[in-house]
């Protein structure tokens, strides 16, 4: 699926299990290449963050890197179903990125993120904010509504919280 001006292709390349998880690692394909290097990699995060998505090459700010896909229903049907996969992406509707086979749910949120959601034409993407080096995990602000309902109860675990928790 091609993206805009981007010279870089959204593909499923694989599958691998990850306990007992099926999940499509993602990689971007250059234009003209025939042959694609596996660019993220769904692994464990840091202890009790569960799994998060990594990039497995040098990703430069300003790319495209994911579309959050799912379910797309009502906001209605949202509010009733609940979760923590709901994206709200209008005044109408959600994505329920809750299936496996959505990659970018594995985008955990930090307060310092290195990527940001992006909604447009009813779709959810994802875009590197900052220069990614290879081994970092991908993450976004995931907004103060889901901060305040899922994470702050817990504690944020992402690592600028994790720091200053330790420090």
């Amino acid at each position: 699926m091609r993206h805009g001006a981007c010279p870089l292709l959204y593909t499923v390349m694989q599958c691998d299990i990850i306990n007992n998880i099926t999940v499509h690692l993602t990689t971007m394909q250059a234009k003209k290449s025939t042959t694609s290097k596996p660019v993220f990699a769904v692994k464990r995060s840091r202890a009790g963050a569960g799994l998060g998505l990594f990039a497995t090459a040098d990703i430069s700010k300003g790319t495209f890197i994911i579309e959050y896909t799912g379910e797309k229903i009502a906001n209605a049907e949202a509010d009733r179903r609940g979760g923590r996969y709901l994206f709200n992406i209008n005044t109408k509707w959600t994505i329920d990125g809750k299936g496996h086979h959505n990659t970018a749910r594995y985008i955990n949120h930090s307060c310092r993120p290195n990527c940001e959601s992006r909604v447009a034409k009813g779709k959810v993407t994802i875009h590197s904010i900052k220069n990614i080096k290879s081994g970092e995990e991908l993450s976004y602000d995931y907004g103060t509504e889901y901060f305040k309902e899922y994470i702050k109860p817990l504690g944020c675990r992402c690592d600028k919280c994790h720091a200053r928790r330790i420090a």
